[in-house]
């Protein structure tokens, strides 16, 4: 409920949390740029909204002052984000906001880009046009801390997920659907939220996944496939590498003739060569840099038992989603039960239990 010391109405907070919707639509698909959304109104009205564009640009502002087909001459804009001011691969939107004669501009979040931080506020001021931050800011600010995470640290943000049984078993020779269809829908979700998706040459040899979004609407805007594989031992009839090209596919290795390497370029594979220690693992934090050199700013790690427990124990997850499924799985054949349950808990001191219509099957998310 607003107070008079509350310097923004109801309808201020509704018109933000539209454009914080339309941000989230777009997580993860809008490459190295944070995903931002825009509302713009006049006389009480939406007249246009934004989103930035796949792959980042042009930006929500431009959009949402392009998609307009009224005059916006003394129209207020409501943005997750201050707006730029910098000339990069496209103009400042802080130059489209003035030429277009918009008299108030309200954001929630200051940008932590030095370019930006702050700038815009005064660009804009020094123009007569209103500016006021600080709208939903707790609730915007947890949403941009992989934002925020990204350019503090120059690395991607890392999510990490793994379903198991009630008796805690990640794999089963004869039964291999660990949880329902509707934890399936969240794990499609997770991989249109994130621009990359990691898993080991084990898990691709074994499962012969596809690694793609498969939500209705969204088919088409799955995560690059990343496989960690030393000695470039992947099946080269697998689903990913028949399906890959020159920009979906990477695989880390160390060592392989030259035959292997050639055969994979081949198929349109992006190779890179990396470093291993003693025990023949990659340094993640190296491949990590590596692949935010290479764009990726959300990466999703699907893994197995060694890879997800040895990540829990270097802390390299910003977040973990343990699926649990109410079903036990047989132990009468050939299978693998999931180490890490008690590592998880000692690294990552926060759970929620996310309250999910999942039929049965529970997630809990570390952090």
């Amino acid at each position: 409920m607003s107070t008079k010391k509350d310097k923004f109405t109801l309808k201020d907070k509704f018109y933000m949390g539209i454009a914080l919707d339309l941000a989230k639509s777009r997580h993860g698909q809008t490459g190295s740029n944070p995903s931002v959304g825009c509302v713009i109104v006049k006389n009480d009205k939406i007249i246009s909204i934004g989103q930035t564009s796949y792959n980042g640009r042009p930006h929500a502002e431009f959009n949402a002052i392009k998609n307009s087909f009224e005059d916006l001459e003394g129209s207020k804009m409501y943005v997750t984000l201050e707006p730029c001011c910098h000339y990069g691969l496209t103009p400042p939107c802080t130059d489209s906001i003035i030429k277009s004669k918009i008299s108030e501009v309200i954001y929630a979040v200051t940008d932590i880009d030095k370019r930006v931080r702050n700038k815009s506020f005064k660009i804009l001021k020094s123009k007569k046009i209103i500016v006021k931050k600080g709208l939903l800011k707790n609730k915007i600010e947890n949403f941009y801390y992989p934002y925020f995470f990204n350019r503090k640290k120059k690395l991607p943000y890392v999510t990490g997920k793994i379903a198991i049984s009630k008796n805690n078993i990640i794999y089963s020779k004869y039964q291999k659907k660990i949880t329902n269809i509707y934890s399936d829908q969240f794990t499609h979700l997770l991989r249109h939220q994130n621009d990359g998706l990691m898993i080991t040459y084990k898990t691709l040899n074994k499962d012969n996944p596809r690694l793609n979004c498969r939500l209705k609407g969204v088919k088409n805007f799955s995560p690059k496939r990343i496989i960690l594989d030393n000695n470039l031992n992947t099946k080269i009839n697998s689903y990913i590498i028949k399906s890959s090209n020159n920009k979906n596919t990477l695989i880390f290795y160390n060592k392989a003739d030259k035959s292997k390497i050639s055969k994979f370029k081949r198929k349109g594979i992006i190779l890179i060569k990396s470093k291993v220690d003693r025990d023949n693992r990659f340094d993640m934090k190296e491949i990590l840099k590596k692949l935010y050199n290479f764009g990726c700013r959300n990466l999703l790690i699907e893994g197995g038992n060694d890879l997800t427990n040895s990540l829990i124990k270097n802390k390299i997850f910003n977040k973990f989603y343990l699926f649990k499924s109410p079903k036990n799985l047989s132990k009468s054949s050939e299978y693998l039960k999931f180490s890490g349950l008690n590592v998880l808990n000692q690294k990552y001191q926060t759970r929620i239990n996310l309250n999910l219509n999942l039929r049965k099957d529970r997630i809990t998310l570390y952090r």
